[in-house]
């Protein structure tokens, strides 16, 4: 048997061996552990994956053994988190560096806290304990897309991602797709949810350890929603001064002007109802948990939303809130150019806690002293984290939230919560 042929089948039974410790001690992850079939079929350094297969190098593997059981056992479970966490489907327009590492930090920060025999080899660098800390100092739930936002504020350049890599990568993300498998990441996606049940349910009491995995599934699970119909249901039903096409009969309307000459027998309708946004209220927390850059982001897509002539009545009265404990700012926009002179010189102003009682109390005030015709609605944008309203108001009231770092299950019942991909948003990325 050739060389080559010898250590495909060495690692093929390194990894069936791995597989069968991890399904013994970690059972809530089986079913994404028999998701993967393992393969030699790429020629791989260490480990890598397609989200279908997991791709090996026999030699490699032969020397991880070597130096412990564990290690296998982390790389293989490492691999199979980029997939349960659907990071090669999120790859798409990222900078790749800055991707490939925010992924690697995120899944070796599980790994790193999961408290399992099969799993513990050396104990975790001080510069990974460092990162860690100071991460977690920014974000509630150390998530690949909050550590990438984090990582991109922060400005880490070429070498520090190259030396940061050297720490926390284990397999090689060349086989992530640029364009995302629309029916694959959907089976990782109910993986993933059939995973947090069982945490949460049969496994949760043998889940020693298994905080971090439950956070960050709960984040993968999360829904996200369609901006730009999700702003149609505060849309307010309103007569506007049109020709509405579909309300007459053009084969009478040309019957009349051609036997009666300028004379038609029926006159369209020169008006239509519409659904439009008139009055509104958007809500930006410019807590410690947002930042500038974040907020701008949200606020230039939902301006892009409404300067649509088919969102916006030609007078509106919009107001922009921004709060953290207290009111900061409250900008009142009156119709196009008011908005757009408000996105021209926006300025995030406060920083502070996060409490949302103080926006509802203050729109309540603004309703009562009739500064809206209709209130249709308020938007708040926030990662979720914060001091709710005990009662439902007398609008509608929706929470909106960024995915990989947002806390939608905080929301109370009477409000709209909605989760939002990066790229509704049109953040830099």
């Amino acid at each position: 048997m050739p060389q080559s042929e010898r250590w495909n089948a060495l690692g093929r039974e390194i990894l069936f061996s791995a597989r069968t410790e991890l399904y013994m001690s970690l059972p809530f992850l089986d079913a994404a552990l028999s998701a993967l079939a393992v393969s030699d079929g790429f020629d791989t350094a260490t480990l890598a994956t397609d989200a279908r297969s997991l791709y090996f190098n026999g030699a490699w593997l032969a020397q991880q053994l070597e130096r412990g059981r564990p290690r296998i056992n982390r790389a293989y479970l490492h691999s199979v988190f980029h997939c349960l966490l659907r990071h090669p489907a999120k790859t798409r327009g990222r900078d790749r560096d800055l991707w490939d590492l925010a992924c690697d930090v995120a899944v070796e920060s599980i790994l790193d806290t999961l408290d399992y025999r099969c799993l513990q080899a050396d104990k975790p660098s001080v510069r990974r304990q460092n990162l860690y800390r100071s991460l977690r100092a920014e974000m509630p739930v150390l998530t690949a897309e909050a550590i990438y936002r984090q990582f991109r504020r922060d400005r880490l350049n070429s070498y520090d991602c190259a030396t940061l890599s050297r720490v926390f990568a284990v397999d090689e993300h060349s086989l992530w797709p640029e364009e995302g498998d629309d029916e694959q990441d959907k089976q990782w996606q109910r993986t993933a949810e059939r995973t947090q049940t069982a945490m949460e349910t049969v496994f949760s009491n043998q889940a020693t350890g298994g905080e971090a995995v439950r956070e960050q599934l709960s984040v993968t699970t999360q829904h996200t929603t369609d901006y730009r119909a999700f702003l149609r249901r505060f849309a307010a039903l309103r007569e506007e001064v049109a020709v509405d096409a579909d309300s007459f009969d053009y084969g009478y309307y040309a019957y009349g002007l051609r036997h009666f000459g300028n004379m038609p027998l029926i006159e369209p309708l020169e008006t239509r109802e519409v659904r439009k946004i008139e009055d509104f209220v958007i809500a930006v927390d410019t807590s410690m948990s947002t930042s500038g850059e974040l907020v701008r982001s949200f606020l230039t897509r939902t301006y892009e939303l409404l300067q649509d002539s088919e969102s916006f009545f030609r007078h509106i009265n919009l107001r922009i809130l921004q709060c953290d404990d207290q009111i900061r700012a409250d900008k009142r926009i009156a119709n196009a150019r008011d908005l757009t002179d408000y996105m021209e010189h926006f300025e995030l102003i406060g920083q502070s806690a996060t409490d949302f009682r103080p926006v509802f109390e203050y729109v309540d005030r603004l309703v009562s002293e009739g500064a809206f015709h209709h209130l249709r609605g308020l938007i708040y944008f926030t990662d979720g984290l914060g001091i709710y309203p005990k009662k439902r108001p007398k609008y509608d009231a929706a929470f909106v939230m960024l995915e990989g770092g947002a806390y939608p299950e905080n929301v109370p019942p009477w409000a709209i919560r909605a989760v939002l991909r990066e790229d509704e948003i049109g953040e830099p990325l």
